[in-house]
């Protein structure tokens, strides 16, 4: 295991203590654990992100930002 050193501000550097403290953790515990569940969600992101197959759309790349605009309003309006 690598030892690294990483600078945080105070409010942050507190906010961290507390939630390693609250879940029982080591500080070092939790902040791997952190990186870990941080880097596995980006992967998720990308792949949900790239997609794959066809769509059954034509010209997809040209109309992108309508398709996501109605696709947000679609989900904003079924929102609680």
């Amino acid at each position: 295991m690598k030892r690294t050193t990483v600078e945080l501000s105070d409010d942050l550097d507190a906010r961290v203590r507390h939630e390693a403290e609250r879940r029982g953790m080591t500080v070092s515990a939790w902040t791997r654990e952190a990186i870990e569940a941080h880097l596995s969600d980006q992967g998720r992101r990308r792949c949900l992100t790239i997609g794959a197959g066809q769509s059954g759309e034509d010209a997809v790349a040209a109309r992108i930002h309508d398709m996501l605009g109605r696709e947000w309003s679609d989900r904003s309006q079924k929102a609680p």
